[in-house]
């Protein structure tokens, strides 16, 4: 299969950046979206030309780092990374035009490589859990009903790839941090910090920029890890219930 790529390329986070054009040749269609700019790399490396920069790490679509846009869509058709996208998915002699995910709190360090350390400040302003967890306790000591425990794993499930910010016209992440947030929150184990923990990162997430909810749902509609929207609402209800027992002076 043959294509013709438009691919971002930026020196560093103060340079302009700016689309170049390259073409793809030779590629399977069996070959995935990363295998195929190791191919298109090799030969530029060959011609001495400085290679695409872009994420790569376990390639088996559970880390989210391999995140691209790929016309227009974070991670590209279908549901999945970046890395689990197969050329397939393509038309031989397409053009495929290739950026970096677009959020402002998501820098571009180069190419198509962004900073999303701003996902890790969220995370670190929810703080830790209280509950002793040394060892593993017995399976039945805490009784969790089935129906939490199902709607805790489909919050875990969130890889923070990023791609619910970047397809948000706000560029909103709210569905990331609602699902931080419920994953927690909804056991026993999690529900001594809850009101802290939601204070935290909500108010984490704005302050790094992010923009709120207006409901596009275009985040549920790419997100890799299929999180549902509904843990949104949750979310507001659980930061709205925690902000009105802080501005009564009641302990949270």
């Amino acid at each position: 299969m043959k294509f013709h790529l438009k691919v971002w390329r930026q020196k560093d986070p103060k340079s302009p950046g700016r689309l170049e054009d390259y073409e793809a040749d030779n590629i399977p269609a069996d070959a995935s979206f990363l295998e195929m700019l190791d191919i298109v790399n090799a030969g530029l490396t060959g011609k001495n030309i400085e290679p695409i920069q872009f994420e790569s790490d376990c390639r088996e679509g559970i880390c989210g780092n391999c995140s691209l846009t790929i016309n227009g869509v974070p991670h590209g058709p279908g549901r999945g990374t970046t890395c689990q996208l197969y050329m397939r998915k393509f038309r031989d002699g397409d053009t495929i035009t290739i950026e970096p995910f677009r959020a402002d709190p998501f820098p571009v360090q180069r190419d198509l490589v962004v900073n999303r350390a701003a996902f890790d400040r969220i995370i670190q302003a929810g703080g830790f859990i209280s509950e002793r967890s040394g060892s593993a306790p017995d399976a039945n000591s805490v009784p969790i009903p089935k129906t939490t425990a199902d709607e805790a794993m489909d919050a875990a499930a969130c890889i923070g790839c990023g791609a619910c910010a970047a397809a948000c016209p706000n560029g909103s992440a709210m569905l990331f941090v609602s699902a931080k947030v419920a994953h927690l929150g909804l056991l026993p184990q999690g529900k001594p910090e809850k009101d802290r923990r939601v204070l935290g990162m909500v108010r984490q997430m704005d302050q790094e920029g992010f923009g709120n909810c207006s409901n596009y749902y275009a985040c549920e509609a790419v997100c890799p890890a299929n999180v549902p929207a509904a843990f949104i609402a949750r979310m507001n209800r659980e930061f709205t219930a925690a902000s009105a027992k802080e501005m009564a002076g009641l302990p949270v």
